[in-house]
């Protein structure tokens, strides 16, 4: 990992280091070093379309009683910068 600072993140398949500031965890690492196949990421409008989906589904559960208010903002907010581009960064894995 460079000169980057990283933590240690842990899943069934053991430790491995992520960049300390990535929002992701172990399984998204091990894809981004396993799968480095075409340095194509998902583009804009699919990262997109995922926030808008996620707001959606967060607006929709809370009217159906089934997201208390307290995680529909946060996911609300969350996925809104999402929509935003705010953390496409945050969307490292090679489509293909």
């Amino acid at each position: 990992m460079n000169n980057k600072q990283t933590r240690v993140e842990k899943d069934s398949m053991g430790e491995i280091e992520v960049p300390a500031d990535a929002l992701y965890g172990a399984q998204t690492q091990r894809a981004v070093n396993n799968f480095p196949i075409s340095g194509s990421m998902l583009p804009r409008p699919v990262i997109r379309a995922l926030g808008l989906i996620k707001h959606a589904c967060a607006t929709t559960n809370h009217h159906l009683a089934l997201l208390d208010e307290a995680r529909t903002v946060a996911i609300t907010l969350a996925s809104a910068a999402v929509a935003e581009g705010r953390y496409d960064d945050q969307f490292p894995i090679d489509v293909f």
